[in-house]
């Protein structure tokens, strides 16, 4: 059969190594899945399968360092997971048998519980039992909990596989990265190389943002890859549909060449990603943490590990007969050799990280030139199926909220700021946060509406303060001060010391705060202010790339643009308001996460599109969408605005289709009582609220229009000519 498409040259840039004990792997771990029923007689593999996939070879590539042992329980793990995922197509996608499958999926996980007596019926339990019994006893309370939660994802996210089958449905790009990442089972993985090296990453850092970004950007790359490799099999012979060349094919309506070399593209982008996080955001979290020293080896140990890997998974991709490899070869390759050391000295296929092509790429990302001209933005036909309700108390918050942030000091001049203030009376007016709470809460008393709208008011004051304090000065040390101190003014405990305010945002969250927690539980209270608290760490995050120029990478983009935008935020208040009661075991289940992140991306999407000329002409932003989209795809505005525009389509069909089919199922699924299904529904009609005040907002608040641009920022706003003057002085004096 021919091959589709030609590979494409991928970056590869670390040597791939090979473990001297891949023949004691390869023998012990088939003897293992003969004696546990994974071969003759299983009706998914055989002996001689097992040999062709080389599972040995796999882990010798990515584990080239750890013991014979070591390499032995890594591999055979890898066997059950990749038995596991060939033995769930072989018994419920082939036969679509929905409710059989997730019985099966549910009784899986449940082995991993502590102090279960579940028996083992088949090799995939079996194989669970005696891996779990072999591991997670050595490791910490944080890394169980960690894989735990990893292996359930991957696991019960082979439903979400299922009913995309059934219902001849591909994924649209941000959701298959979303999934990919839970089915494909890298983040798995990346525990995985904690235990062959032993060197777990600390407790105290395992949830960090840098930390979650190394786990994910290395689980993309690896699935990417894998996508690009397995398009033959997955899509051409097994009828699969979650393959990442096939989602890019669909969505940009091009050939599959095109596709995986898009795909490509963006795995380039997620190890450039990688390796930025680890050369820039690590050490500075290592430093800020206080670490002991073994602790912060560890971490060192860990990243060159999850480099190891993704060279060697490489190398077992060109190698193994499961994929797309003929000949070992990409399209500037010959038939693969292992070459000799460059003039770097760099042996192997860590060469191809010096083409021209990914030089370029990664230098076209610091290369955009800020506060350009760019004109009015274009607004698309934007029409979701919702209608706008208005709370009957607008206008009475409407006067509460301008005494407020007076009161609060918002219109203050401020030390260091162009004209003084960051706000006048005037911008509050305009900017009339209680129309768009009015739109997200429709229903809400005017005290409740009125705390909203600060809510909103504190929100936005915060975000557009932020560039002009700290970033013209390159303060990220005050930035930094700044939101720790914000902590402060948040307590969980009611009998916790709050300090005096130094200035209108810490007087304004010390009000909030207090007029929002009074009747909380303190996990209610833990809960918001962990909201919060990532919302207002993304601004540090928007801080380091100003300070580098630096256009984000779009799956990250993604992702920390709704901490900016402070989706989660204003979804932990409407969730903890209504009192919400989510059983556990569904609370981060595809469904809800599919619901939830489709209507942010789409409200986030809403706002890059009319702010693109507030960002990028007059404050010089690299945060923006369009932007991101720009550089990535090479394209003009009007391309990414076309390319946004049909991403925006697809997540709101992805939201209503979380609505009307997924929820539905999982209600049957865990057999929600009234109680439960009231939550949910009423957490989908609050989303539904969400968006269309939110665009209401931004239709007609006075924010965004070029004449009220003008307006409110011509004391702020440089010129690209002396942006680089001070670019070019601020070199100098260095």
């Amino acid at each position: 059969m021919p091959q589709p498409f030609e590979l494409p040259d991928f970056y590869v840039p670390y040597p791939a190594r090979l473990s001297p004990f891949v023949a004691l792997a390869r023998e012990a771990s088939t003897d293992w899945a003969r004696e546990l029923g994974m071969l003759e007689g299983s009706d998914v593999w055989t002996q001689e399968d097992l040999l062709a996939h080389d599972y040995a070879l796999l882990c010798g590539y990515t584990h080239p360092d750890t013991s014979p042992e070591m390499l032995t329980l890594i591999t055979e793990w890898y066997v059950w997971v990749f038995f596991f995922d060939d033995h769930f197509l072989a018994r419920y996608k082939c036969s679509g048998d929905r409710s059989s499958a997730h019985e099966y999926l549910n009784r899986l996980c449940a082995f991993m519980a502590p102090g279960n007596d579940l028996e083992p019926t088949n090799p995939c339990e079996a194989g669970l039992v005696d891996l779990w019994a072999r591991t997670a006893p050595h490791r910490s309370e944080d890394w169980v909990r960690r894989f735990t939660e990893s292996t359930r994802h991957l696991i019960m996210a082979s439903m979400w596989e299922l009913d995309n089958i059934t219902a001849k449905r591909i994924a649209n790009p941000v959701e298959y990265v979303e999934m990919r990442r839970r089915v494909g089972g890298a983040p798995w993985s990346a525990s995985l190389v904690e235990h062959a090296v032993n060197a777990e990453v600390p407790a105290a850092i395992s949830r960090t943002r840098p930390m979650r970004v190394l786990s994910d950007a290395f689980a993309d790359s690896i699935h990417f890859r894998n996508d690009i490799f397995s398009y033959q099999r997955e899509v051409e012979q097994e009828g699969e549909l979650d393959n990442g060349v096939l989602v890019f094919q669909t969505f940009l309506d091009c050939p599959p060449q095109e596709a995986a070399d898009r795909l490509n593209d963006l795995l380039t982008s997620r190890l450039q990603q990688f390796e930025h996080t680890a050369l820039v955001e690590v050490p500075s979290l290592l430093l800020e943490s206080g670490l002991e020293p073994k602790d912060c080896a560890d971490v060192a140990v860990y990243v060159k590990a999850l480099q190891d890997w993704q060279s060697g998974g490489h190398e077992w991709h060109m190698r193994s007969s499961r994929y797309m490899n003929k000949g070992g070869t990409t399209r500037s390759q010959s038939p693969w050799v292992l070459p000799p050391a460059s003039a770097f000295g760099v042996p192997g296929l860590g060469n191809t990280a010096f083409s021209v092509k990914h030089l370029a790429d990664r230098a076209r990302a610091f290369s955009h030139l800020p506060f350009q001209h760019v004109g009015p933005s274009r607004i698309p036909d934007l029409d979701p199926p919702f209608p706008l309700r208005l709370n009957e108390n607008l206008e009475a918050a409407r006067a509460h909220n301008l005494a407020w942030a007076e009161a609060m000091g918002l219109t203050q001049g401020l030390p260091g700021v162009p004209g003084g203030a960051i706000w006048t009376a005037e911008k509050v007016a305009d900017y009339d946060f209680t129309l768009c709470a009015a739109g997200l809460a429709p229903q809400d008393s005017l005290e409740l509406l009125s705390l909203s709208t600060d809510w909103l008011t504190w929100g936005t004051y915060g975000d557009d303060s932020f560039p002009l304090v700290y970033g013209r000065a390159r303060d990220r040390a005050g930035a930094k001060a700044q939101t720790d101190r914000f902590k402060l003014f948040m307590p969980v405990q009611d009998d916790t010391h709050v300090p005096e305010p130094h200035n209108a945002l810490e007087r304004a969250l010390a009000d909030l705060w207090a007029r929002t927690t009074t009747e909380m539980t303190e996990s209610a209270r833990s809960f918001l202010r962990h909201t919060i608290v990532d919302m207002t760490d993304s601004w540090l995050w928007e801080l380091d790339n100003q300070a580098l120029n630096k256009i984000p990478d779009p799956v990250d983009y993604m992702e920390m643009r709704r901490k900016t935008f402070g989706a989660e935020f204003t979804a932990a208040l409407a969730s903890i308001r209504r009192g919400d009661v989510v059983p556990e075991e569904l609370a981060q289940h595809e469904a809800i996460a599919s619901l939830e992140n489709s209507a942010a991306d789409y409200a986030c999407m809403i706002n890059d599109v009319f702010s693109y000329q507030k960002e990028i002409e007059f404050e010089g932003e690299v945060h923006n969408l369009l932007l991101v989209v720009q550089n990535f795809f090479e394209c003009s505005y009007e391309e990414a605005l076309g390319i946004v525009e049909d991403l925006m389509s697809q997540r709101l069909e992805q939201f209503q289709r979380a609505v009307e089919v997924e929820l539905p199922l999982a209600y049957k699924d865990y057999a929600l009582d009234d109680q439960a299904r009231a939550a949910l529904d009423g957490r989908a009609a609050q989303l539904r609220d969400w968006i269309a005040g939110i665009l209401n907002w931004h239709r007609n608040v006075r924010r965004y229009r070029e004449e009220d641009l003008l307006r409110h920022n011509a004391r702020h706003r440089p010129t690209p000519m002396a942006w680089q003057e001070a670019a070019v002085a601020e070199l100098e004096r260095a």
